[in-house]
Order: C-alpha cells, then structure tokens, then sequence
C-alpha cells in the first residue's frame, strides 16, 4: 500500500499550473511539428521578428531564460537551416547580431498563421484572460527571483 500526499494549497496549485502547462506545451510541440519546428526555433523566430532592435544571443537568451550556451547551439542550427543568420556587429567587433532570413521569416508566417494553440484562451472571458495575465506577470517575476536566488553564481563559493 503507498503512502498518499497530502498537498497544501499551493502545492496543489503548483501541480495544476504544471500539469496545464505540459499540456499546452505539447499541444504547441504538436502544431509547430508540421512546419519542421520546436517550441525553442519558434520562439526564437517570434523574437526575432518582433523586436524592434537589433538582437543578440545573450539577450535572446535572457528574453528567453535560456542560458547563453544553449541559445547559441540553437542559433546555430538554426542558421545551418537557412532560418537565421549571424552578423558581427560593426560598431562592436565581438558582439554578433542575429536576424531572420527570407526562409526564416517565411516559417515564422507559416507557424502563426495556424495559431490553433495560440487561441486556447478563446475559452476564457474578457475578464477571465484579464485575470490570467495579471497572475502570469506576477508569477513571472516571481519566478524572476528565483531564478537569482537559486543560479549558482559563475565562480563557485568564495575562496575566503
């Protein structure tokens, strides 16, 4: 026989908050999967294309709260299939800049035009999808902070 859980209330909320974010996730993974495209390229191709200045890796990577190594892999297989392109940027010599190509822009209108997902809040009211934004910018930040609190930092303990 196994012990059951008991959950407080925001355990249970934690879990309900996951479990809904699986699903959507997957729904997403399942639509992006008939344009050739993860979840990660089509944020990057999102980004991208509704930045109004010109990006880096290392910003994508905080917009996206990736870290900077991953993002990098992923810009790069990306512009190995033709959907983005680095540049060096002219003013700083080791900053590299990262833009949409034809191909990548193309992707970009292919993916969301569909936005089956994209309307999931279609269910909610006015008031609800309100509501529901106002917690997720809470939660963001919230989860903003633990990120700081919890990352190790890049040097280890202090030697003294």
């Amino acid at each position: 026989m196994t012990d059951s859980i008991q959950l407080n209330d925001h355990e249970r909320t934690w879990t309900n908050l996951n479990v809904t974010y699986v699903a959507l996730r997957r729904a997403r993974e399942l639509e992006l999967a008939r344009f050739g495209l993860s979840v990660p390229q089509a944020g990057v191709l999102y980004f991208l294309k509704t930045s109004k200045e010109p990006l880096t890796p290392m910003k994508l990577s905080r917009i996206m709260s990736r870290k900077p190594h991953t993002l990098s892999a992923l810009i790069n297989r990306m512009e190995a299939n033709g959907l983005v392109k680095t540049t060096r940027d002219l003013k700083r010599k080791n900053w590299l800049r990262v833009s949409l190509t034809k191909k990548g822009d193309e992707a970009f209108k292919r993916q969301w035009s569909e936005k089956a997902t994209m309307n999931v809040t279609s269910c909610l009211s006015k008031r609800e999808e309100d509501e529901l934004n106002a917690i997720c910018k809470k939660l963001h930040g919230k989860a903003a902070e633990l990120i700081r609190d919890l990352q190790p930092t890049p040097y280890g303990e202090t030697l003294f």
